[in-house]
């Protein structure tokens, strides 16, 4: 049984970049691991041999299998090194802090020195990254300099001491890459101006630098500098493909707890992250089963003092998407935009993944449960007054005005029930005119159906706009079925719901899995009606073509067609085979027809 759980964790990982983290029996942490892919690295450990010992071992200790959802393979990079320092599993190998990754630093001084470092100090200095690659933060910096002439001695450069000449300009300066603060040749205020620039590059507000530049490029380029003119080209592209935020870490977020929730008619999904020196040190997600009308602000309250005191948490902030009550003494933030928002996204992206997961299994697992959510969501989505168990949906098909033709497809409990497809011949109709095709099947559908005394569906979907769903209309109030069963028209181009005596369209969400249904409804119909058409016009087009033989007609095509079931069989057919069909006559004139045409 547990083996079975963890290949049904595995079946229902997404196929997105994250972190991994494989748990015994008891719960204990035994490997953290990044992925491009999750579903694809995780599933790659159980389905081959490993030749490595531990690594067997550890495979055949994991019994659970939890994972958190990032946006990039950085972002997966730098969540799996702070995990695996936090919590120092026993498969993985050990990270020190000594050697974890390069910041850049903006130190909090008079004319601020800006440089790379490897050591976190909480001395009021910015810290931006922290970055996996120090060729990045070596081009940054020289980037940087290159733009923004900056002091790289450490002296003290307060004001006092300029103004008493206790400092002398050194060879930084005589080379142009220093303006001289130090004798007070560059002032505090321009200084500082350059600061405010070399923040918003690190932050990766790069169109004032660009532009600048890109002048000094042109200007090279202009004085035959070419040489120079290619390396100003180069960093330029750097700075245009390099994103310097990442959501998983930015270090003024400090000590606060992250919760977002999803949910739908049954359950709700709160994710909790919890933020340290702004690295997600931990991510769960808690499934919450409803069992009244409550609201999203009431269960994400009780999540929340449940999750709190659950994983001991004493965080002084949250970040929520909505206001909450909770204990005294706690800040609540409702970030709208900037680095506090994307890590509430994330937050949110998690508990969606979770979502679908749990979907994904409790269909396999528990397919009854899967399909009342779905009718109770489409119910909702739909504006219902009872579940669509049984839906029907009709396409017209004709290419220029030919074979005209209609489809019904049916889907029952939100599955295709295809023993109740069934095709049209359009009997009434003169050329191409959907909407008095779609009124001539939809009542010859009903008619039947109510004549037989069979079972009508609780939804019609009608595929086309307005005019379509008028000429549905009609064929129910002939039948006196209107308002006995719901009927609505999706247009093709923005997917627009339409229902009677509304002319406001209903829009989906268009990631909602009512949506989905209705799309596969329509496509459903729309091939198979196509299909339908297709086989009419090669089978009408094949007897024309056999027809055409002088002292053939329309009743032997069908014997020959019968009995060969195709022309190119007919064609390859001996004379005492023809003959044993339709005579010895017949069977020479066909015999010559295609010696003629071969």
């Amino acid at each position: 049984m547990e083996e079975a759980s963890v290949k049904l964790q595995i079946s229902t990982l997404p196929n997105a970049p994250g972190v991994y983290q494989y748990y015994d029996k008891e719960g204990k942490l035994l490997y953290v691991g990044k992925a491009k892919d999750l579903k694809k690295r995780v599933a790659s450990y159980f389905n081959k041999e490993h030749n490595n010992a531990r690594t067997r071992l550890l495979v055949k200790k994991i019994k659970d299998i939890k994972h958190i959802v990032v946006s990039t393979e950085t972002d997966a990079l730098l969540l799996e090194n702070n995990l695996i320092k936090k919590y120092q599993p026993r498969y993985n190998v050990m990270l020190k802090d000594d050697k974890t990754y390069p910041w850049l630093c903006i130190k909090k001084e008079r004319f601020p020195r800006v440089f790379s470092t490897r050591r976190f100090i909480k001395d009021g200095s910015e810290y931006y990254g922290p970055y996996t690659n120090m060729r990045t933060v070596q081009t940054l910096l020289e980037l940087i300099k290159g733009l923004y002439p900056l002091r790289t001695c450490n002296y003290d450069l307060s004001k006092e001491k300029i103004e008493a000449g206790k400092y002398k300009v050194c060879l930084e300066y005589h080379l142009g890459n220093c303006l001289g603060p130090c004798e007070d040749k560059f002032s505090e205020a321009a200084y500082t101006e350059n600061i405010d620039a070399i923040r918003n590059i690190i932050k990766g507000n790069f169109k004032d630098s660009l532009h600048r530049f890109k002048k000094q490029m042109d200007t090279y380029a202009e004085n035959l500098q070419f040489e120079d003119a290619h390396r100003i080209k180069e960093k330029i592209d750097v700075l245009e493909n390099y994103q310097a935020k990442s959501t998983v870490v930015n270090p003024k977020i400090n000590n606060v707890d992250v919760f977002s929730i999803v949910s739908d008619e049954s359950y709700a999904y709160v994710n909790f992250l919890q933020i340290s020196f702004g690295s997600i040190i931990r991510s769960h997600t808690l499934e919450i089963k409803k069992k009244l009308d409550e609201t999203d602000e009431e269960l994400l309250e009780l999540a929340v003092v449940e999750l709190r005191q659950r994983f001991h948490s004493l965080s002084k902030e949250l970040y929520v998407p909505f206001t909450i009550r909770t204990e005294e003494g706690v800040t609540v933030s409702i970030p709208k935009v900037g680095d506090k928002k994307r890590i509430l996204d994330l937050s949110e992206r998690n508990a969606k993944y979770y979502r679908m997961e749990r979907f994904k299994q409790a269909k396999i697992v528990d397919p009854d449960r899967h399909e009342k959510r779905i009718m109770a969501q489409m119910k909702k989505d739909l504006r219902l007054s009872v579940e669509p168990r049984h839906i029907e949906c009709f396409d017209n098909s004709n290419i220029q005005g030919t074979n005209p033709v209609a489809a019904c497809v049916v889907f029952k409990n939100g599955k295709p029930s295809k023993k109740d497809y069934r095709k049209f011949n359009i009997k009434t109709v003169e050329g191409p005119d959907d909407f008095a095709s779609m009124e001539e099947v939809v009542y010859r559908r009903y008619k039947r159906l109510k004549e037989e005394g069979q079972s009508l569906p609780q939804l019609i979907i009608i595929d086309g706009g307005k005019g379509q769903l008028s000429s549905a209309l009609k064929s129910l109030d002939r039948l006196d079925l209107r308002g006995k069963i719901a009927i609505v028209g999706i247009a093709k181009r923005l997917e627009e719901l339409f229902y009677p005596n509304d002319p406001i369209p209903l829009y989906l969400d268009k990631k909602s899995e009512t949506l989905k249904i209705i799309q596969q409804l329509r496509n459903e119909a729309h091939r198979f009606g196509i299909t339908f058409h297709r086989d009419k016009r090669s089978k009408e087009a094949l007897q024309t073509s056999l027809e055409t033989i002088p002292g053939i007609g329309e009743k032997t095509v069908t014997e020959l067609l019968k009995h060969f079931k195709s022309t190119k069989r007919i064609g390859k057919a001996s004379f005492d085979e023809l003959e044993a069909v339709i005579g010895a006559s017949r069977a020479k004139k066909v015999i010559t027809y295609f010696q003629t045409i071969n």
